[in-house]
């Protein structure tokens, strides 16, 4: 059963991925190029939560993930800087499209009014709340440190969230794959480290704004969070924050390589899909099933993707006078958390993991709390 939803997970990914097959890449002879970008930098420091440099941790941080990523010779890794330099926003991301990268994943610490923590990763889009809006203002905000910014930026400001509409259309194309890479480094944070997830979000950020392949930002944690910013300042928090990033990015390296250049439809054998899933820590349940609840309505709906944004895998079950919809059916809980991270972007805002057990439904909280694994 698990290797039938994994597979139904990697068809899924493949969709993801069929744009990056119309920029005629072929895997074999060209490495997996990964552009890392350190925030801020030089004269700008970034937020300076009880004292700590966003500028500093952020780059301690990249240069570690990049370590990770430099040890396997099939990955080549590009810095936007390495050293304590002032890059303008619109200078970023081209550095990532003049090598051809196939990701770009730009690293920064989050700052509140309040006593705010946790990680979260954001990719470029609309944001849905004043809280995403605030986010990307405070990113974007440095365009005001650029002595001709008026020119670079033609307009824009910050401060505006019309002025973010049109920023979405470029990265478009490459929605579904950044989600799907915040949603592997997301999932690291919260089951590896147990850093409160602040999720998957969209946002219009600047510096995410025309790199033409997926792209995501990631927010480490609140320096202005007295113990979350003495974590991420420490050397301890940096080598785990780091270490997240680059397997969330490694194991989307794994999925995608996956795919065949030469066919929409590859076909996946148990062995990689073993390989692929091998990084990850699979919390087990015997005996249960999880599944994400979509809907509950009276009528009937055809189960196939279409009907349901895109998500492939769709089940029915009647219960009493109302059809339940359900997406996905595994054993894993990480799994069926990933695969509640994708039903969500895909618009199913309230949607949630349910446990079954021989047919009959649990109580999650049980089934989580419970020893029988």
């Amino acid at each position: 059963m698990k290797a039938k939803i994994v597979s139904i997970l990697l068809l899924f990914i493949g969709v993801f991925i069929f744009s990056s097959f119309l920029k005629g890449k072929n895997t074999s002879t060209k490495p997996f190029i990964v552009v890392l970008d350190a925030g801020h930098g030089g004269h700008d420091p970034g937020n300076m939560g009880n004292g700590y440099k966003e500028k500093e941790i952020a780059l301690k941080i990249v240069l570690e993930i990049g370590k990770i990523l430099e040890k396997d010779p099939n990955i080549k890794v590009l810095y936007t800087r390495k050293t304590d330099v002032f890059i303008k926003l619109h200078e970023r991301a081209p550095v990532a499209n003049k090598a051809d990268a196939d990701l770009f994943v730009s690293v920064h610490c989050d700052a509140f009014t309040n006593n705010a923590y946790g990680a979260g990763t954001f990719v470029l889009g609309l944001h849905r709340s004043q809280a995403n809006f605030e986010v990307a203002k405070r990113e974007n905000e440095v365009i005001f440190l650029e002595e001709n910014y008026e020119e670079n930026y033609a307009g824009f400001d910050p401060n505006s969230p019309e002025s973010l509409i049109g920023m979405t259309l470029m990265q478009e194309a490459y929605l579904d794959q950044s989600i799907l890479l915040a949603s592997l480094i997301q999932n690291n944070f919260t089951n590896n480290l147990k850093r409160k997830d602040r999720s998957v979000k969209q946002a219009g950020f600047m510096v995410l704004y025309k790199s033409y392949m997926p792209s995501v930002l990631v927010e480490t944690g609140f320096l202005t969070n007295k113990n979350e910013g003495a974590y991420l300042n420490s050397k301890k928090g940096q080598l785990e924050m780091a270490k997240e990033i680059a397997n969330g990015i490694i194991s989307y390296r794994n999925s995608i390589s996956l795919a065949s250049t030469d066919t929409q439809n590859p076909v996946i054998t148990q062995e990689e899909i073993d390989e692929a899933i091998e990084a990850t820590e699979e919390r087990i349940y015997k005996d249960i099933l999880f599944k994400v609840q979509l809907a509950a309505v009276g009528r009937k709906i055809n189960t196939k993707p279409s009907n349901f944004k895109g998500l492939i895998g769709v089940n029915r079950i009647k219960e009493g006078d109302l059809n339940k919809y359900y997406y996905g059916e595994t054993s894993d809980y990480n799994e069926i958390q990933l695969m509640k991270k994708f039903a969500k972007e895909k618009g199913y805002e309230s949607c949630y993991i349910v446990a079954f057990k021989n047919g009959k439904k649990l109580k999650l909280s049980d089934v989580l709390n419970s020893e029988d694994k």
